[in-house]
């Protein structure tokens, strides 16, 4: 139903940045949120940062400041700006795609982003 493609991932040293594009295919509904989420070792996913089809966004507060979501809808493309970047960033990061009417939510494949000297 709908493909989400994840890229951008990366080694990068504390202090430098990363863009992370999340590519979505097949039958995408109007409305939606999608949003990045992510996963350290030993570690629940937690969420990063989530964005409407209407541009809303919403951010953890560990993130709040650094980190910048946004959307290209003719593109189905979400994206996550990460500066000033920490050790602690270090985790697979997940795209998410939800519709809540209908129900649905579909997970990206995970890009891994290592923030280390």
């Amino acid at each position: 139903q709908v493909h989400l493609v994840e890229s951008g991932g990366g080694l990068v040293q504390p202090g430098g940045s990363l863009r992370l594009s999340c590519a979505a295919s097949g039958s995408i509904f109007r409305l939606n949120v999608m949003g990045w989420y992510r996963q350290a070792p030993g570690k629940q996913r937690e969420l990063v940062a989530t964005i409407t089809s209407g541009g809303s966004t919403n951010y953890a507060d560990s993130v709040k400041g650094r980190f910048t979501i946004s959307r290209d809808n003719a593109k189905n493309t979400a994206y996550l700006q990460m500066n000033s970047l920490k050790p602690e960033d270090t985790a697979v990061y997940y795209c998410n795609f939800r519709v809540v009417v209908p129900s649905l939510e579909v997970w990206g494949q995970g890009t891994l982003v290592t923030v280390s000297s």
